[in-house]
């Protein structure tokens, strides 16, 4: 387990660097990856980068179809009017003590 330092630091545990032949100076890139954190080597980063916009697209297409399943799976019931919560007239009324 890794502990934040008062810098904001990490200190990569060893086994993890040498799996990803992670080494001093190698730049990594932190990623929101929904309630998760991605960190990914630069280099290896650059490497799966796709190159043409068919490649870019099928990953778009490849992403919309993930969310489209997670969202899926949520089942949120929406209030009636307009799913907000709230309406037009709340708004004028709200901070106002009567």
């Amino acid at each position: 387990m890794a502990k934040v330092t008062s810098k904001l630091q990490l200190t990569l545990p060893k086994a993890i660097a040498e799996q990803y032949k992670i080494r001093p100076g190698d730049d990594l890139d932190w990623l929101p990856a929904g309630e998760a954190i991605r960190v990914v080597k630069r280099d290896a980063m650059e490497s799966v980068e796709p190159q043409t916009l068919e490649q870019r697209l099928r990953l778009f297409d490849q992403a919309t179809i993930r969310q489209g399943k997670r969202e899926a799976g949520r089942h949120v019931k929406k209030p009636a009017n307009g799913g907000r919560g709230w309406n037009r007239e709340e708004l004028y009324d709200r901070g106002v003590s009567r």
